[in-house]
């Protein structure tokens, strides 16, 4: 029952989805009100809703633009679900800033297969990841994504080889710019951000760290999937999906690497597991099988929100 709702991409579908965002995320936010004393923090607080409903369909869009997945809402909702894993994202405005700009980058990075402006497409993406690294330091590994595309594409010219150079340069000029504006210290900013820990004892409670479990598993069973079916994917996708996986294991990365480590960081991982997850249930199986996975991944995601609260 619960695949058969999102099975298509209705306007209906899409409003179930931001109706549900509504909820939960004021639910969080209710938490703490005090945010609505100032005009200010109210305005944050939409604007932080409105660029999570940004990036559910923009993960969404990108899915079903390149052929990654059939005409459904799976992907968005699938999105959705894993947001409610980690409840304190919902208020943390750097992480999703940065995950917003990698969306962005990863939607010209897919779109490469058309083979067409692949130039701008790759400045495009570099300009994004490098934005998104003044957000969050450690996303700029992403730009391993844009060497990845121009290898699967277009690696003979070698001037798509120096093109994320330009960006990065021209990210680079703006950033020393902000800096002498706003009198910051541009050198010990990029120092601070760019420190590395590979610990995992961040967690202040036993929630946190069956929610980081949870996610694991289920994140570890769409990977698997995906990788078993690869070969039967169309041909002319191959490089996409491949992409997507390598997104999502640079996100890991991430996580890994980052310095203040939490498990809102796997947001990095989010769309390009929301993909594979779409990809596992839009595979002929029974329709039996579908649901219990569909269930299972509601009821672990409506716990683990709840629990943190």
């Amino acid at each position: 029952m619960i695949t058969s709702v999102f099975k298509k991409s209705t306007p209906l579908n899409f409003s179930l989805v931001v109706i549900l965002m509504l909820v939960f995320f004021f639910l969080y936010q209710i938490q703490d009100a005090t945010w609505t004393n100032s005009v200010i923090s109210i305005l944050k607080s939409i604007g932080l809703l409105v660029i999570l409903l940004g990036t559910i369909f923009l993960s969404s869009f990108i899915s079903k633009r390149n052929g990654l997945s059939r005409d459904s809402t799976y992907t968005a909702f699938f999105y959705f679900l894993f947001l409610l894993f980690f409840p304190n994202l919902l208020n943390n405005a750097n992480l999703i800033l940065a995950n917003f700009f990698i969306l962005l980058a990863l939607r010209r990075l897919v779109s490469l297969q058309t083979l067409k402006e692949t130039k701008e497409k790759l400045f495009d993406a570099s300009l994004w990841i490098f934005i998104a690294a003044l957000f969050q330091f450690w996303s700029i590994l992403y730009i391993l994504l844009v060497f990845i595309s121009v290898i699967f594409h277009v690696s003979r010219d070698y001037r798509n080889w120096v093109i994320p150079f330009i960006a990065l340069f021209g990210v680079s000029i703006l950033f020393l710019l902000f800096s002498l504006i706003f009198d910051f210290h541009s050198i010990a900013f990029l120092l601070e951000k760019s420190k590395i820990s590979l610990s995992l004892d961040y967690f202040t409670n036993n929630y946190q760290n069956a929610a980081f479990s949870i996610y694991v598993t289920i994140a570890l069973f769409f990977v698997i999937s995906m990788f078993s079916t690869l070969s039967s994917r169309p041909l002319v996708l191959l490089s996409s999906y491949k992409k997507v996986i390598a997104s999502f294991f640079i996100g890991i990365l991430v996580f890994v690497l980052s310095a203040n480590k939490s498990n809102e960081l796997l947001v990095f991982t989010f769309a390009p597991l929301s993909i594979m997850a779409t990809s596992h249930i839009e595979i002929s199986q029974p329709k039996l099988k579908e649901e219990i996975v569909m269930f299972v991944l509601l009821v672990c995601s409506f716990f683990t929100f709840f629990s943190q609260l």
